[in-house]
């Protein structure tokens, strides 16, 4: 069935489904699946690092050249002194321990966010994999860690305004198009598609300029249960999908003008 699923949404079976480029996802649900169990919520982050490493295997079998992942957010440093510990303690571990599976599917990694709030043992962790990947030249693995998209939008501007003031740019320089180079996804097209497990249907100060045209599919789905399965499942309802750019879809030709 998985295959049936794979084949269809490659196009391996003659038709012309469009894999998205880039598939963002906001990885809900952690502490909820563990206390459902009466586990601590720790349990439930150390479970969805299954679901990652699937994922990434997913993503690079699918062909998508970007995957990126909401890791740590801005405001997760709010949370209990032991969760937040046990969480950067489980990206230490996964950040070292896939580091050869990674290397031997072409995986690149990169990461947006303030780095430098890390503890240094995890920002020297993440350096040392992103130089040891830095060739590869498959599925970019994008980790979002101590990323807020409104703290993005202000650096970029901060920037900016530099260069206007030391007469770098004009005002009339800036453009959509412009922007984009000052933020941290440089180089990176915008999310096609973006995934929120847990059935929360909201962004949460994620790429909030980066999916102005992104699709939006919700899952009840809580991400420790995230399998190969509900990717293929985000990516079909993306295949049937018109994405229009605010214009109005093609019309039929006998259609009166």
């Amino acid at each position: 069935m998985l295959n049936d699923m794979s084949k269809a949404i490659s196009g391996e079976n003659g038709s012309r489904n469009v894999i998205p480029q880039h598939v963002a996802i906001i990885m809900d649900g952690n502490g909820r699946w563990a206390q459902e169990r009466r586990k601590p919520r720790l349990w439930g982050h150390k479970k969805g690092v299954e679901s990652v490493r699937e994922t990434v295997r997913s993503a690079a079998e699918l062909g998508l050249k970007v995957l990126t992942l909401y890791a740590f957010s801005e405001e997760n440093w709010g949370r209990p002194d032991d969760e937040v510990a046990g969480i950067l303690s489980l990206l230490n571990t996964f950040i070292v321990r896939e580091r050869n599976e990674l290397d031997a599917n072409n995986v690149r990694l990169t990461t947006i966010g303030c780095l430098q709030h890390l503890p240094e043992k995890t920002s020297k962790k993440v350096r040392e994999t992103i130089d040891i990947l830095q060739n590869n030249t498959g599925l970019i693995l994008n980790i979002a860690l101590s990323y807020g998209a409104k703290s993005e939008i202000c650096y970029a501007m901060q920037n900016i305004g530099r260069d206007i003031a030391a007469g770098k740019v004009k005002i009339e320089d800036i453009t959509p198009n412009f922007v984009d180079q000052y933020l941290w996804t440089k180089g990176l097209p915008d999310p096609d598609l973006l995934i929120r497990t847990s059935g929360e249907q909201r962004i949460s100060n994620f790429l909030l300029w980066q999916i102005a045209y992104s699709e939006l599919y919700f899952t009840p789905v809580y991400w420790p249960d995230f399998r190969k399965e509900h990717l293929l499942a985000a990516i079909q309802s993306f295949q049937n999908r018109q994405r229009r750019y605010g214009l109005l879809p093609e019309a039929p030709s006998s259609m009166p003008l």
